[in-house]
């Protein structure tokens, strides 16, 4: 296969992985409107345990349990699973869109701790692209006693958290793939097996197979978005990942009736394209590090 063909694949599995991601969370929307946040994450962690199984044994137990760094390893937990819950208790009021673009926001906040945690050095662009990365969230929340309720400030501990889960990946580039992610999806199995008893709603067959497949559509596209960076650069598939507001505008259009305002598309297209510009700017010297969407 030629090089351009293996980046037209790469960015049409992104692409794809990116639209699961997108109904995933339509579908875990619709859900929590029905159930508790700790049912969702609780069902929807088993379901992708089960899926995890095979990986887990072509891993070994001993490796998962004996990953390195295990300090960090749980603070990863940690980040990974509380920002899910957040991203799930926000998207019960808020558009899908205002919540998404809160949480791709999350490579700007990366960019400013980096510099300072990771030892790495910004350039004077760079910098720039980080403040008005930040301007676009001010115009995106446009503070105000209106807009500063609390859905709107857990979006944004969510997409703080999902920064921290950003960092503590990099930090943990020896760890293999199937260790993060199953220590990543133990960790929400814990906090929805702790919080589910909290207002339990018994869930219908139908339900409890749309709860479960929150899980499996996750593992879905964690699997292409994993292909997509094994086939083709990372510097060339990840842009695509800003293709998951649009997916959100779309889908929160269509099945909720939620359409974002002028602030809220100028301010998402200011942070998509700071977003962009830093991108490119470290796919020029290093591999671009990849974390999926919620």
């Amino acid at each position: 296969m030629t090089l351009i063909n293996q980046n037209r694949l790469g960015i049409g599995l992104m692409c794809l992985g990116i639209l699961l991601f997108a109904l995933n969370d339509v579908m875990g929307k619709w859900l929590v409107a029905t159930y508790t946040v700790g049912q969702v994450l609780l069902l929807r962690s088993l379901a992708a345990i089960l899926i995890l199984v095979p990986f887990i044994l072509k891993e070994g137990v001993g490796t998962i349990l004996n990953a390195p760094r295990p300090g960090l390893q749980l603070a990863r937990v940690a980040f990974g699973t509380i920002e899910t819950a957040c991203f799930y208790w926000a998207v019960t009021t808020l558009p899908l869109v205002s919540v998404m673009t809160y949480y791709l926001s999350a490579p700007l906040y990366v960019a400013a701790i980096a510099p300072f945690l990771l030892r790495e050095r910004l350039a004077r662009d760079q910098w720039i692209a980080v403040v008005l990365g930040f301007i676009g969230v001010l115009m995106v929340l446009r503070p105000s006693a209106e807009t500063l309720t609390l859905p709107a400030i857990v979006a944004i501990i969510g997409s703080l958290l999902y920064a921290g889960l950003m960092l503590s990946t990099r930090m943990l580039r020896g760890t293999s793939a199937t260790s993060l992610i199953v220590w990543q999806t133990t960790g929400a199995l814990v906090l929805g097996a702790v919080l589910a008893p909290f207002g339990w709603v018994q869930p219908t067959w139908r339900d409890f197979a749309l709860l479960s497949m929150l899980g499996v559509v996750a593992m879905g596209a964690h699997v292409l978005v994993a292909q997509a960076l094994r086939i083709a650069p990372a510097a060339v598939v990840s842009p695509f990942n800003y293709t998951l507001i649009v997916w959100a505008a779309i889908f929160g259009w269509l099945f909720f009736g939620e359409w974002p305002d002028g602030w809220m598309i100028a301010g998402a297209i200011v942070i998509v394209a700071a977003g962009l510009y830093l991108l490119s700017r470290e796919g020029r010297t290093a591999p671009t590090p990849q974390v999926d969407p919620p």
